[in-house]
C-alpha cells in the first residue's frame, strides 16, 4: 500500500516536469475570463495615473528597486527594511475579516476562477505534501484538498498553511473547521514568515504555493530561495501573482480601475481606503514577469524557456512555475 503513493508522487512529479518541456501552448478560448495574451518578454508595465506622481520613477521597477541601502518599497512609499513586516501585518489585520469580498472588489470576481485554473493546472494527487505560503483564508488548501479528493479519491494528500498574521490564519481556521478537513493530518496550521521557515526542514515538501502573497513580502528573493530549500528535489514552487498588462488601451482602463474604484470600494465594504489603496500600489511596484522568471531561475528551479509564465486574464495576473532539479 506504502508504494501506490510514492508511484503516484512519482508521476505527478514527471508530470509536472514534462509541463515546464513541452512545447505546446495551453490556451483558453478568446471568449473565457482566463484567456491570456501571449507572453511578451519585452513588455513594459503601465505607468498609474498621473494623479499619483509618487509612482515615478520607481513604481514599476520590481521590489529591488529601494531609494537607498536598507529600505524597501511600501505601496508607492520607500520605508525602512525593518518596517514593512509590520506595515503589511496591519494592512491584513485589517482586512482579514472581508479578505474575500476584497478579492472579489479588487478582480470582480475572476480570482475564483483564477485559483480553480491554477490548482486545476498542477493537479495535486497522489499523497502529495504541499506547503501553502501566505495562506490566508485557506482558498488554495482547500482547493488543493477538494482536487484530490475529488478527482482521484486522494484522502493523503495534505497542506501545511502557513500565514505570516495571525487574523488570517484564524480566517483559514474557521473556514477549515465547517469541513471534512478539521481535525484531520491533512490540514495544519503555521504562523510564520515566508523568508525564514526554520519549522521545516529541507526537502520536506512535494509542492510549494503562493498565491497572491510574495508581492507583500520584504524579500521575495529570499522567499524563493527558502522554497527552494524546503523543497524535495523534483518539487514544484507555483507562485500565483498579479502582473502588467502590456496591452496599453486595456493599461490604462485597468488602472483607472485600480487607482479610483478599488480603493473607493475599500472604503465602502470595509470602510478601509488605505490598505485597498496600498495592495493596488503593491502590484506596480512588483516585479515585471520576465525579472520574477529569472528570480525564479536564479534560486536554482528549472523554469519552461518556451512559456516561463502563463499570463490570465490579459496579463493582469500570471502563474510562475518552477522544478527543483
Amino acid at each position: 500500500m506504502l508504494a501506490r503513493p510514492q508511484a503516484a508522487r512519482s508521476a505527478w512529479r514527471s508530470a509536472q516536469r514534462a509541463l515546464l518541456s513541452s512545447t505546446a501552448a495551453r490556451r483558453t478560448h478568446p471568449t473565457q475570463p482566463l484567456d491570456p495574451l501571449p507572453p511578451r518578454p519585452d513588455s513594459t508595465p503601465a505607468t498609474p495615473p498621473p494623479s499619483h506622481p509618487s509612482a515615478a520613477p520607481n513604481a514599476s521597477a520590481g521590489p529591488s528597486a529601494s531609494s537607498s541601502a536598507g529600505t524597501t518599497h511600501f505601496g508607492f512609499r520607500d520605508v525602512p527594511e525593518q518596517m514593512k513586516e509590520s506595515l503589511v501585518k496591519g494592512v491584513f489585520s485589517s482586512v482579514a475579516s472581508s479578505y474575500d469580498v476584497m478579492n472579489d472588489a479588487m478582480s470582480l470576481g475572476i480570482h475564483r476562477l483564477w485559483k480553480d485554473h491554477y490548482v486545476s493546472k498542477l493537479d495535486p494527487h497522489g499523497g502529495l505534501k504541499c506547503l501553502d505560503v501566505a495562506g490566508g483564508t485557506g482558498d488554495i488548501a482547500m482547493r488543493i484538498l477538494d482536487h484530490a479528493r475529488e478527482k482521484y479519491g486522494d484522502r493523503e494528500t495534505s497542506v501545511s498553511m502557513l500565514d505570516i498574521n495571525p487574523e488570517m490564519l484564524e480566517e483559514g481556521k474557521k473556514r477549515f473547521a465547517k469541513t471534512m478537513y478539521h481535525n484531520t493530518p491533512q490540514v495544519s496550521f503555521h504562523l510564520g514568515n515566508a523568508e525564514h521557515l526554520e519549522q521545516f526542514a529541507d526537502n520536506s515538501f512535494d509542492l510549494y504555493t503562493i498565491a497572491f502573497g510574495i508581492r507583500n513580502c520584504t524579500h521575495p528573493d529570499k522567499v524563493v530561495e527558502e522554497a527552494y530549500r524546503v523543497l524535495k528535489p523534483g518539487g514544484v514552487l507555483s507562485v500565483l501573482e498579479f502582473s502588467n498588462v502590456p496591452n496599453p488601451i486595456l493599461s490604462q482602463a485597468y488602472d483607472l480601475w485600480s487607482f479610483n474604484v478599488i480603493p473607493a470600494l475599500g472604503h465602502i465594504l470595509a470602510s478601509d481606503r488605505d490598505s485597498y489603496a496600498y495592495l493596488v500600489e503593491s502590484i506596480r511596484r512588483f516585479y515585471k514577469a520576465p525579472e520574477f522568471a529569472e528570480v525564479i531561475r536564479k534560486a536554482g528551479f528549472q523554469v519552461a524557456q518556451n512559456e516561463p509564465w502563463e499570463p490570465l486574464t490579459f496579463g493582469i495576473a500570471a502563474i510562475h512555475t518552477g522544478v527543483k532539479v
